[in-house]
């Protein structure tokens, strides 16, 4: 499979609003470092296999509405959400997995290209300790076609997120 990766500062392959995200935190020479690929890498086990990197490298951005307040939790890509942890976490009545709209109304972004910063709306973050197992993850980059690798430390003070304990454990 190839991959694509810009040389200078501005890389084409680069969505406009994570671009301006990047050069709002101060960190625009990311994006020599975002790759694009030529089929979609929506899910994480497809950007996986596109990386040559474990699923758990991948930090899923996921939107979830806490009674009805979109709220993003950053998972491994080897893990799911556990809703009940994420409502304790929240204080919240409910917790649901947001609607495509919402989450493109929320984020500016469609699901499978959601970075984890430089959404449209501020938004709560909840980062899973599950993330910091290794020296660098792979996000998107605001298309389903494009991610971009960061240590995970970094990923979650960039987006403003909480580290929280909120994997479902397996049964």
């Amino acid at each position: 499979m190839t991959t694509t990766a810009a040389t200078g500062a501005e890389n084409p392959d680069v969505h406009p609003r994570f671009a301006e995200a990047l050069r709002e935190l101060g960190i625009e020479d990311l994006a020599r470092q975002v790759r694009r690929f030529p089929e979609a890498t929506r899910t994480a086990a497809e950007a996986a296999t596109a990386l040559g990197c474990e699923l758990s490298q991948i930090c899923k951005s996921l939107i979830f509405a806490a009674d009805g307040v979109p709220v993003l939790v950053l998972m491994d890509g080897a893990s799911r959400v556990d809703l009940e942890l994420v409502r304790k976490e929240l204080g919240a009545e409910k917790v649901t997995r947001a609607k495509a709209d919402v989450v493109r109304e929320t984020t500016g972004y469609a699901i499978g290209g959601v970075p984890p910063f430089g959404h449209r709306t501020k938004t709560r973050v909840l980062a899973d300790r599950s993330l910091l197992g290794y020296d660098v993850v792979w996000a998107a980059a605001g298309t389903p076609y494009t991610v971009f690798p960061m240590a995970p430390r970094d990923l979650v003070g960039h987006a403003g997120g909480t580290l929280v304990d909120v994997r479902e454990l397996s049964a």
